[in-house]
Protein backbone atom coordinates (compact mmCIF):
# COMPACT_ATOMS: atom_id res chain seq x y z
CA UNK A 1 0.00 0.00 0.00
CA UNK A 2 1.12 3.54 -0.65
CA UNK A 3 1.69 6.46 2.05
CA UNK A 4 -0.69 8.17 0.63
CA UNK A 5 -3.92 6.17 0.74
CA UNK A 6 -2.92 4.78 4.04
CA UNK A 7 -5.07 8.03 6.00
CA UNK A 8 -7.99 7.91 3.74
CA UNK A 9 -8.22 4.27 4.14
CA UNK A 10 -8.54 4.95 8.10
CA UNK A 11 -10.58 7.71 7.71
CA UNK A 12 -13.25 5.42 5.99
CA UNK A 13 -13.04 3.06 8.73
CA UNK A 14 -13.59 5.54 11.50
CA UNK A 15 -16.69 7.30 9.33
CA UNK A 16 -17.92 3.32 8.51
CA UNK A 17 -17.47 3.04 12.38
CA UNK A 18 -19.38 6.18 13.34
CA UNK A 19 -22.36 5.55 10.80
CA UNK A 20 -22.74 2.03 12.22
CA UNK A 21 -22.45 3.27 16.07
CA UNK A 22 -25.08 5.92 15.09
CA UNK A 23 -27.64 4.19 13.74
CA UNK A 24 -27.57 1.12 16.16
CA UNK A 25 -29.08 2.90 19.01
CA UNK A 26 -31.95 4.10 17.16
CA UNK A 27 -32.18 0.63 15.48
CA UNK A 28 -32.69 -1.21 18.88
CA UNK A 29 -34.79 1.70 21.22
CA UNK A 30 -38.07 0.25 22.43
CA UNK A 31 -41.00 2.27 21.36
CA UNK A 32 -43.27 1.75 24.19
CA UNK A 33 -45.94 -0.60 22.28
CA UNK A 34 -46.59 -3.74 21.89
CA UNK A 35 -48.10 -4.64 18.54
CA UNK A 36 -51.13 -6.87 18.03
CA UNK A 37 -50.33 -7.31 13.88
CA UNK A 38 -47.59 -5.37 11.56
CA UNK A 39 -49.05 -1.71 11.73
CA UNK A 40 -51.36 -2.47 14.12
CA UNK A 41 -49.91 -0.93 17.67
CA UNK A 42 -52.12 1.25 18.78
CA UNK A 43 -52.95 0.69 22.60
CA UNK A 44 -55.15 2.44 24.81
CA UNK A 45 -53.98 4.16 28.17
CA UNK A 46 -54.86 2.54 31.20
CA UNK A 47 -58.49 3.05 32.09
CA UNK A 48 -59.74 3.75 28.75
CA UNK A 49 -62.73 1.38 27.80
CA UNK A 50 -63.06 -1.22 25.15
CA UNK A 51 -66.12 0.03 24.29
CA UNK A 52 -66.18 3.83 23.47
CA UNK A 53 -69.94 4.19 23.03
CA UNK A 54 -72.00 5.18 26.03
CA UNK A 55 -68.95 5.93 28.15
CA UNK A 56 -67.32 9.65 28.75
CA UNK A 57 -65.21 9.27 25.53
CA UNK A 58 -67.99 8.61 23.16
CA UNK A 59 -68.28 12.48 21.23
CA UNK A 60 -71.91 12.33 20.66
CA UNK A 61 -71.66 13.73 17.10
CA UNK A 62 -75.06 15.71 16.23
CA UNK A 63 -76.50 13.91 13.17
CA UNK A 64 -77.57 17.39 11.82
CA UNK A 65 -73.98 18.84 11.93
CA UNK A 66 -73.18 15.69 10.04
CA UNK A 67 -75.10 15.76 7.71
CA UNK A 68 -74.05 19.30 7.02
CA UNK A 69 -70.68 18.38 4.91
CA UNK A 70 -73.12 15.56 2.85
CA UNK A 71 -75.04 18.44 1.82
CA UNK A 72 -72.61 20.37 0.62
CA UNK A 73 -70.47 17.86 -1.04
CA UNK A 74 -73.71 16.70 -3.06
CA UNK A 75 -73.87 20.86 -4.18
CA UNK A 76 -69.98 20.70 -5.16
CA UNK A 77 -70.80 18.21 -7.42
CA UNK A 78 -73.42 19.78 -8.77
CA UNK A 79 -71.83 22.59 -9.60
CA UNK A 80 -68.56 20.64 -11.29
CA UNK A 81 -71.05 18.72 -13.65
CA UNK A 82 -72.77 22.11 -14.73
CA UNK A 83 -68.86 23.29 -15.20
CA UNK A 84 -67.99 20.43 -16.45
CA UNK A 85 -71.01 20.22 -19.10
CA UNK A 86 -70.59 23.73 -19.81
CA UNK A 87 -66.88 23.24 -20.77
CA UNK A 88 -67.70 20.42 -23.25
CA UNK A 89 -69.95 22.37 -25.12
CA UNK A 90 -68.22 25.66 -25.26
CA UNK A 91 -65.16 24.93 -24.56
CA UNK A 92 -64.56 27.68 -21.90
CA UNK A 93 -64.48 26.86 -18.38
CA UNK A 94 -66.07 29.32 -16.23
CA UNK A 95 -65.90 28.58 -12.32
CA UNK A 96 -69.11 30.95 -11.15
CA UNK A 97 -72.23 28.82 -11.99
CA UNK A 98 -74.11 31.97 -11.65
CA UNK A 99 -72.75 33.05 -15.07
CA UNK A 100 -73.50 29.91 -16.62
CA UNK A 101 -76.72 30.27 -18.43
Amino acid sequence: MKKSSLPILAGAVIMAAGLIGATAPAALAYDGTHCKAPGNCWEPKPGFPEKIAGSKYDPKHDPKELNKQVESRKGEEERNANRAEHFKKTGKWVYDVKKIQ
